[in-house]
């Protein structure tokens, strides 16, 4: 199945200079825009008030949290906890003299609580409060370090594994141009003030993942090209590269997208921040694959005698049958 001519000779290193100078503005106005604007970080990065509730007949998780959205709590966050008759509820208490917190005060939490079981009882006399508790901002920060320091360490495990299994410059590449998806999906959200929660921040990575996974494929066929070409210009050969696995890259990014855009309007709420993120981490991805990725690789100087096997270099291998 092909979109586009596998022999196709589409010039996509000629367009390097004007491609990489865009990833370079929108890294920049990205680091900008998330020192500048900040993340809308969400509960689990903020921290905030905790409570199980229990209805006597099941109920839809729609349901409370309209009823919520109607009481004024917009923005809780409401999740079933394994069945039809219990649900968990997160929310951020308001700044204001009646929830207890303005001026620096301490959360009140049963005045939260409170205020909750009233708006739910009103919809559903059946709701119980079952458990209540507060998580301060220590543990969002503590996880805000922590999802930063995975980021970082997927990202040098990805460059450190390409290290090995192509060449240096290949490991460079990638983690150049993962900073640059990364960094440019984060920025997005700080643009749009978007909630940034722990669902982002696991998408994020899976984003990471899958970005690489479409670099290692054009990579593949880089090798592959450099070694079966008599004369291999670098340049040729990573066009070539590019056009031969287009289709690939326009199918995979086209499915994953439909995937996901199916998530966002069946799944609920709940992984709307999700499926977001992954859409802007398909579409920059998929577009930095082929129009940076490989002109990285030929500023870098890549040529076939790097990718050839180094038998005859190693006494140990040349004395081999």
């Amino acid at each position: 199945m092909e979109i586009f001519n596998h022999n196709a000779n589409i010039n996509f290193l000629g367009m390097r200079k004007f491609s990489v100078g865009i990833a370079i503005l929108l890294m920049i106005a990205s680091i900008a825009l998330i020192a500048v604007k900040g993340l809308n970080y969400g509960l689990d990065f903020t921290g905030g008030v905790s409570l199980v509730v229990d209805f006597e007949q099941p109920v839809q998780i729609g349901e409370v949290r309209d009823a919520l959205e109607k009481g004024g709590m917009e923005h809780a966050i409401v999740q079933s906890l394994g069945g039809t008759r219990e649900v968990s509820i997160r929310l951020q208490p308001k700044d204001d003299p009646a929830s207890g917190v303005a001026n620096g005060g301490k959360v009140n939490l049963d005045r939260i609580a409170e205020d909750v079981t009233r708006t739910l009882q009103a919809a559903r006399p059946d709701a119980r409060l079952k458990s209540r508790d507060y998580v301060g901002s220590a543990v969002g920060e503590e996880l805000r370090s922590d999802g930063i320091i995975a980021a970082i360490v997927v990202v040098l495990g990805i460059g450190l594994y390409l290290g090995i299994r192509f060449e240096w410059r290949f490991a460079v590449a990638a983690i150049a141009t993962e900073a640059h998806d990364a960094l440019v999906t984060v920025g997005i959200f700080a643009l749009m003030q978007r909630e940034f929660d722990l669902t982002v921040l696991a998408s994020v990575l899976a984003v990471i993942g899958y970005s690489i996974n479409d670099k290692v494929v054009v990579f593949d066929r880089v090798r592959e090209l450099f070694r079966l070409a008599r004369k291999a210009e670098p340049e040729e050969i990573l066009n070539r590269s590019i056009n031969n696995t287009l289709s690939r890259t326009i199918i995979t990014a086209l499915f994953t997208a439909i995937t996901m855009a199916a998530l966002y309007f069946f799944g609920g709420p709940v992984v709307h921040g999700f499926a977001i993120t992954m859409l802007i981490g398909i579409l920059i991805g998929t577009l930095s694959s082929i129009f940076v990725a490989s002109p990285i690789l030929l500023w870098l100087g890549v040529s076939k005698q790097d990718l050839m096997p180094k038998t005859k270099d190693n006494p140990e291998l040349a004395r081999r049958p």
